[in-house]
């Protein structure tokens, strides 16, 4: 089966993630969590991040919005990344390991 564009930006994410070494994982979307929760959530140097990816011009959508609004407003970092927007994550984690004095 061939990887969907949407699969290859959650591996670019993931290999991101374990560079850097944060926790995360990808809950299952089975029908029986929260609707709308990020692909992958986690937590880096005590923070907690949720990561929606999308391909291409696709859109979040409204329960996702939802979800990432929420994440921002209790102070968690939400992100929808892109295949040419990986470069926010990655100043996040960056921000996130100097600021509890490593080096990046």
């Amino acid at each position: 089966m061939a990887a969907t564009p949407e699969s290859k930006v959650k591996k670019r994410v993931r290999s991101l993630l374990d560079a850097a070494g944060a926790y995360h994982f990808m809950p299952p979307a089975n029908g029986y969590g929260r609707a709308g929760v990020p692909d992958i959530v986690g937590c880096f140097h005590g923070r907690f991040f949720a990561v929606e990816c999308k391909a291409g011009y696709n859109k979040t959508t409204p329960l996702q919005d939802r979800e990432l609004e929420a994440i921002n407003r209790t102070g968690g970092a939400a992100f929808v990344i892109r295949e040419d927007t990986l470069d926010l994550l990655e100043g996040w984690l960056n921000e996130n390991r100097n600021s509890q004095g490593q080096e990046p």
